[in-house]
């Protein structure tokens, strides 16, 4: 097994076991709902904001281990964040898990995001890995709208 595949079971397996910031946010600032029709999961997304920076992140529901894990450590990274910041961070994700298997990625870039690059290698958990992301941008946006990874 490669060192960077044993990295990705590792913290996928961990951040599984015992997600950050899992739970209800009593009076969140803002929030969106999320569900991916494909295998059920589902997570809420809550925000405190001091002005355009996130001052605290919590999700809660339910889901596999890969989309549990995406949105435990994505709090744990966007926490001190300004808004731009996430968002970027976001589009940074994206691009890498979608990109090619053998694409060289930004590691300083992404930092702990690194380790989902393993997803590349199954498509059908691109899904998965996102759906906290969009999530996170439907409340940053302020939309009431569930969000749908269809």
């Amino acid at each position: 097994m490669s060192k960077n595949r044993a990295l990705y079971e590792q913290v996928i397996l961990d951040h599984n076991k015992s997600p950050r910031n899992y739970g209800v946010m009593d009076d969140p600032d803002l929030h969106a709902d999320g569900y991916n029709a494909l295998c059920g999961d589902q997570f809420t997304v809550y925000l405190k904001m001091d002005g355009d920076v996130i001052e605290d992140m919590r999700f809660d529901g339910s889901g596999c281990a890969i989309s549990k894990s995406s949105a435990s450590v994505m709090t744990t990274l966007l926490k001190g964040k300004t808004k731009d910041e996430a968002q970027a961070l976001f589009a940074q994700f994206k691009d890498m898990i979608t990109s090619e298997v053998d694409s060289p990625l930004d590691e300083e870039a992404l930092g702990k995001l690194k380790v989902f690059g393993g997803v590349r290698e199954y498509p059908v958990r691109i899904k998965c890995a996102t759906l906290a992301w969009h999530t996170l941008a439907s409340a940053l946006e302020g939309d009431d709208e569930a969000v749908s990874t269809e």
